[in-house]
């Protein structure tokens, strides 16, 4: 069998001392393959965008391993990560961006593949364009090329689409898989939303309350591409949106550190 790409291993994490101490993650294990997309699906505050900082190499764990192709992790080497926010330089335009970001090339030859990567996420007439006189949507499709201008062969997502109106956010779902499909990566995606994890998954790894711990693993079935027809009618996908759904509702309701504890 191939070797993950990623792995963590016993993985434990928290922050602060004493009694203001907080356990983000607890005795985390997980393999993710070369090119699989796997999906972090949990509550609020289950330590989702920790693990994303463990597998960057921008935090270490406290105990456990994390490895990338057997190796610790390093910040820049092989991981690009993307925000909720865009974190967009407001006095660049969309073509200085992305080139920005690619500090270890030449200018001409960063200019060049921002060039191809504005074109790869349908922004080549919006290169000269300041990020303020871009739509939302736009604004999200530029901080993705930013990411994969660098030619990761990891993609860290945080919840990216959060901030998109529901319009946009089924849009960059579909832009984001045909990406992937003509420039592929290992990619770790958060998210709130069981149908985000349903329409782009190849597994969804289901996490507890904090601190964060892997519950569940589920093989996602349907076949790709996935924008060529709607998954959503499919009765597993119903099945699997309602199991997912009453396992996330039963945690939230039964966490005493949950604002909705005990509800009904």
């Amino acid at each position: 069998m191939t070797a993950p790409h990623v792995r963590l291993e016993g993985v434990s994490r928290g922050f602060g001392d004493g009694d203001g101490r907080t356990q983000a993650l607890e005795a985390v294990s997980l393999a993710v393959a070369r090119q699989e997309v796997v999906v972090l699906l949990g509550p609020s505050g289950c330590g989702k965008t920790t693990l994303l900082r463990l597998v960057a190499g921008l935090i270490a764990p406290d105990a456990g391993r994390v490895t990338v192709d057997g190796r610790p992790p390093e910040p820049g080497r092989e991981a690009a990560m993307v925000f909720q926010s865009f974190r967009l330089i407001p006095w660049k335009t969309a073509r200085e961006n992305i080139a920005f970001a690619l500090p270890r090339l030449p200018r001409a030859e960063a200019l060049a593949r921002a060039d191809r990567y504005l074109a790869l996420v349908g922004l080549s007439r919006f290169a000269k364009r300041w990020p303020a006189q871009l739509s939302g949507g736009m604004r999200q499709r530029l901080a993705l090329a930013r990411a994969l201008a660098a030619e990761p062969q990891i993609l860290l997502m945080d919840e990216p689409f959060a901030s998109l109106d529901a319009q946009s956010r089924e849009l960059m779902q579909v832009e984001l898989m045909r990406l992937m499909a003509e420039r592929p990566a290992t990619v770790l995606f958060v998210t709130h939303s069981v149908d985000e994890a349903l329409m782009l998954a190849d597994r969804i790894v289901l996490m507890s309350p904090r601190p964060g711990r892997i519950v569940e693993e589920i093989a996602v079935p349907f076949p790709r591409p996935r924008w060529e027809h709607d998954a959503r009618a499919l009765p597993d996908y119903v099945r699997l949106r309602r199991h997912l759904w009453e396992r996330l509702r039963d945690m939230v309701l039964n966490d005493p550190a949950s604002d909705f504890h005990g509800r009904r």
